[in-house]
């Protein structure tokens, strides 16, 4: 028996019909080289046989004393978690993302422990899917990425490797978490460790009145703390769209070294041109600039201990015309909270963050202060694997993360790396945001825009 923290618990309290709370990835695969045309069904009876479920997979939902807790499901039924299907003809990335927007739209049963793993044929070019979909209460996206990546090899010639629910324990089962940072588990993390957090009030205070006075002095601040009204952050339904899309990472690279900028900065620029001409052509743009919530990488050394990530109020600039004009001052902004954060410890940097964000929590728990828009969307950053990776042999061609759409934050942008690529993984709302994967053509009219200025 494990009794959830705090900030899982906030994951269940937030899921009802049209907000399921569950992240998810798609990795699509291409055929061994010697596989024969039902290699797919031949995969899918190889891990049938892997009956044994190791955690957090293995955990179902339970209550002692009024209070949530994971316990051990002695009835864990693998057919219903691991499902082999087929896609409909003709089997284009048209039908897959089809279908992934309607899997990732229903809620999960809670009397069973909650995850799902699609095993998808159909696909042509020899090609077949994975779509994995977990609860954001039994994981957080980081995490599921690095199990995912454990799933995988650089060998192509390794056989017989596990499923994600039958991989070899750590020494620590419950230690499924990262240190990865996000609105709730700052927020958490502030209401914890009571007196180790009190001793970053000095500093977080400062850093907060310092922010606070500039946005009296500056426009650009002040909207930071005012998100202009949007379609984006409208009530939504359970239905959701699921775009997806490569971009090589020679090409962004290209643009960051003729601009003088990191990778987060052309891939937020990408974003927000895409958002700007999204609701442009919809009639639907604000005048004031959309806001995004954006974590960034704070390390400065090659350690991978500690929480080392900032999660910062962007001001994307949606009213700038100059595709390159934009890209510098986002640029700026970044830099400038980079800068903050500087001066600040760990512990003194969540706390500012769940300070900053605190209204936004309060606004997407209770719905009281829906005209307090902290911020318009989300654009996240999942690192994913540095080189080629493997499945029995089967290359993975794309990894593509499935994020979770809210009220009043009826758009995520999320996207990982993986070897010399860039996936984005966009998920919306059907109804609030009609036509989605039109956002897929403006992000990579974003980028040639930056790459026309940079004359490349």
């Amino acid at each position: 028996m494990k009794p959830l923290s705090p900030t899982d618990q906030l994951f269940l309290w937030l899921e009802k019909r049209q907000q399921p709370m569950h992240v998810g990835g798609l990795q699509l695969f291409s055929f061994p080289h010697d596989a024969p045309d039902d290699y797919v069904a031949r995969l899918a009876e190889q891990l049938r046989q892997h009956t044994h479920v190791t955690p957090p997979f293995d955990r179902r939902l339970d209550t002692r004393l009024a209070q949530p807790v994971w316990v051990h499901d002695e009835h864990l039924d693998l057919e219903h978690h691991f499902r082999f299907e087929a896609l409909p003809s003709p089997g284009r990335i048209r039908e897959l993302l089809t279908f992934i927007s309607a899997e990732h739209s229903h809620l999960m049963d809670r009397e069973r422990p909650l995850w799902e793993f699609h095993l998808i044929e159909g696909l042509g070019e020899r090609q077949f899917a994975v779509y994995i979909k977990v609860h954001h209460a039994l994981v957080d996206g980081i995490s599921a990425m690095r199990m995912i990546q454990r799933m995988l090899s650089t060998d192509p010639a390794q056989r017989n490797m596990p499923p994600i629910w039958d991989l070899p324990r750590r020494s620590d089962p419950d230690d499924c978490d990262d240190s990865g940072s996000s609105l709730w588990r700052n927020i958490a993390h502030l209401l914890g460790e009571s007196g180790k957090q009190l001793s970053t009030v000095p500093a977080v205070a400062r850093e907060l009145l310092r922010t606070i006075n500039s946005a009296r002095k500056d426009p650009t601040y002040d909207s930071i703390f005012h998100a202009p009204p949007s379609v984006l952050n409208q009530k939504i339904t359970g239905s959701r769209r699921f775009a997806a899309q490569s971009y090589g990472m020679e090409r962004i690279k290209k643009v960051c070294q003729a601009f003088g900028v990191t990778v987060n900065d052309v891939v937020t620029t990408m974003c927000a041109t895409a958002l700007r001409t999204y609701l442009m052509n919809q009639d639907t743009l604000p005048q004031k600039p959309l806001i995004a919530m954006v974590p960034v990488s704070l390390r400065k050394d090659d350690s991978s201990e500690g929480n080392q990530v900032g999660v910062i109020l962007a001001n994307l600039y949606t009213d700038e015309n100059d595709a390159s004009e934009r890209l510098r001052k986002i640029h700026q902004g970044i830099q400038e909270a980079k800068d903050r954060y500087a001066k600040m410890s760990s512990d003194e940097i969540i706390n500012y963050t769940a300070l900053t964000l605190a209204p936004a929590a309060f606004n997407f728990l209770t719905g009281m202060a829906p005209k307090w828009q902290t911020f318009n969307v989300v654009i996240s950053n999942v690192p994913g694997p540095k080189e080629t990776s493997y499945w029995n042999g089967a290359k993975l061609e794309g990894m593509y993360p499935v994020s979770i759409a809210m009220d009043r934050l009826a758009l995520n942008m999320t996207l990982t790396s993986y070897n010399d690529q860039v996936e984005f993984g966009l998920i919306g709302c059907r109804r609030t945001l009609p036509s989605l994967q039109r956002m897929l053509d403006h992000l990579e009219d974003g980028l040639a825009e930056l790459e026309q200025a940079a004359a490349l």
